[in-house]
């Protein structure tokens, strides 16, 4: 008797390491099939996110040159067009597949990606923000276009929600909204105005963000551990600076990197269609060639390292941090220029 409980009990255990032995319990089986499910996971989602992401960012893997040039453009009468079809296609290309608010095995882990398109959507707030306050409309006493308002609102939703609501549904509403102001322009419900101070405006915004960049850029390299706060810099009624630190951990030295590639991606993208809106501006203030000059120095910042180094000032390793922040400070200290040309 004792022999065939031992047995028994041996052929248990045997069942539940074996699932395709004979007498295996359903328990065995169904925690077996789980084991396998996850183990394949593990192995296999790496590849897939691979492809996902060479799928999702050519421009990410691949930095492209120059392709569209602005005599390339579309041919159309409407003026707002080419601007709101930039602003949708940068919002349909991260809806391929938006990766911050991930929460799982393998993405999760990859935060390159997810900053680059963190960058893509500051820009895609700030232009969204200029077309409802400035280029839809004629005068500050106009009313404001609901789609534009609508496209700002839900571009400015947190990007890192999964649920309640998803990062992907605000920004799918975001494009859509876009869209039906495109169809505004088209139908004559809406409005562009391609004038002077709506292009300073943009420009504004635009160096605004990229000196926000340029600060967390220029942080990074590691003798950057204090600097004066500069509060009251300029301020004739107030004196007295405070030291504060600056210092960027080492794990957040790509984050800010990939970040800035993505403005400059993103505003790359922008410009080529503010250099068609506004072309006649831009010619009667013989501005053309410095307009050229910053989409082609924006280009210049499309450069993918194999890995992101940090290299001090005087060393033979490279700072990656510090020559995106040189190319990017070059395009905002060219659209400065910009704007002081068209006040005149």
């Amino acid at each position: 008797m004792a022999k065939d409980k031992l047995n028994d009990g041996e052929s248990k255990r045997a069942g539940w390491l074996n699932p395709f032995g004979g007498g295996i319990t359903l328990a065995g089986r169904i925690w077996r099939a789980v084991l396998l499910i996850v183990v394949l996971y593990f192995i296999c989602a790496p590849f897939v996110m691979w492809y996902e992401y060479n799928r999702a960012f050519p421009e990410f893997f691949n930095p492209a040159p120059l392709a569209n040039a602005p005599s390339e453009m579309p041919a159309t009468k409407t003026g707002g067009v080419v601007y709101s079809d930039t602003l949708i296609t940068l919002g349909n290309k991260m809806l391929v597949a938006w990766l911050p608010n991930d929460v799982i095995y393998p993405s999760v882990l990859m935060d390159n990606p997810q900053n680059f398109q963190l960058g893509e959507l500051e820009v895609l707030r700030y232009c969204t923000r200029v077309l409802r306050d400035k280029l839809s409309r004629q005068r500050t006493t106009d009313k404001i276009d609901r789609h534009a308002d609508r496209a700002f609102t839900d571009f400015s939703n947190n990007p890192h929600l999964w649920i309640f609501p998803a990062a992907e549904s605000k920004l799918a509403d975001g494009v859509k909204s876009l869209g039906l102001y495109r169809q505004g322009l088209v139908r004559g419900t809406s409005h562009f105005y391609a004038r002077a101070d709506n292009l300073i405006e943009l420009l504004d915004q635009f160096t605004s963000l990229l000196g926000g960049v340029d600060t967390r850029l220029a942080n990074a390299p590691r003798d950057a551990t204090e600097r004066l706060s500069e509060e009251t810099a300029g301020d004739s009624t107030q004196q007295g600076e405070r030291r504060m630190r600056v210092a960027v951990p080492w794990s957040q030295i790509d984050d800010n990197f990939y970040f800035g590639r993505g403005v400059a991606y993103a505003m790359y993208e922008v410009m080529l269609a503010v250099r068609w809106e506004f072309r006649d501006v831009i010619e009667i203030k013989r501005s053309s060639e410095l307009m050229d000059t910053i989409v082609e120095e924006l280009r210049l910042a499309h450069f993918e390292p194999l890995v992101v180094l940090n290299g001090s000032r005087d060393s033979i390793f490279a700072n990656h941090s510090l020559k995106l922040m040189a190319t990017l400070e070059n395009v905002r200290q060219k659209m400065i220029n910009l704007q002081q040309m068209l006040e005149r």
